[in-house]
């Protein structure tokens, strides 16, 4: 075996930062535009995700960091167990989870707030394929959601969570607002999220 040297190597410095890499703009889109311009596709791009046991001022912080409004809630095998938005932490749901519990909101944990897997409504990626834009803003605004699932299946005709359709990012790539007023649940529907 060939011998090595040792490479020269000092302390860090305070303050160092640390190299990003550099994200192209997706570009701009019309109406008309293919609905998978828009999506983010988890076979290009890493999910973020947390784990339903830490504190919802920790999934805010994470969500604050890595500039997103949506984590996927995953358990020790990465299978999805539900949905944590930054509406969810500033809205109504963190408010009622803390005063039907009678805990301080340190002590509310994402499992209490998230949508659980059960609740969230997905798309095909058979039907994006086919779809444009244009779809994408109708079904957001007649959902009353700022995200979409996306979902394909694997070889064994599992589903698996192939992407995400965000309000933010269409915003962006159309260049003028997507509104998409939350659509008022039932008391029971509030009830049943907060269990």
């Amino acid at each position: 075996m060939r011998q090595y040297s040792v490479l020269p190597h000092r302390s860090l410095q305070p303050h160092t930062c640390f190299h990003v890499p550099s994200q192209q703009m997706p570009p701009r889109v019309s109406f008309d535009d293919p609905a998978e311009s828009v999506m983010t596709d988890f076979k290009k791009v890493t999910a973020f995700t947390i784990d339903p046991d830490v504190s919802v001022d920790t999934a805010a912080r994470v969500m604050r960091r890595r500039r997103v409004h949506l984590l996927l809630v995953v358990d020790v095998d990465n299978e999805v167990l539900g949905i944590i938005t930054s509406n969810d932490l500033i809205g109504e749901k963190t408010l009622q989870c803390i005063s039907a519990r009678g805990i301080a909101r340190a002590d509310a944990l994402v499992r209490d707030i998230m949508t659980p897997e059960s609740r969230i409504e997905v798309i095909s990626m058979d039907d994006v394929a086919h779809a444009h834009v244009g779809h994408v803003v109708a079904t957001l605004k007649a959902t009353g959601r700022r995200h979409a699932a996306v979902v394909d299946e694997d070889a064994g005709g599992r589903q698996v969570l192939r992407g995400l359709f965000a309000a933010s990012q269409l915003e962006h790539q159309l260049g003028e607002p997507v509104s998409t007023p939350e659509i008022a649940q039932t008391f029971a529907e509030i009830s049943v999220a907060l269990k």
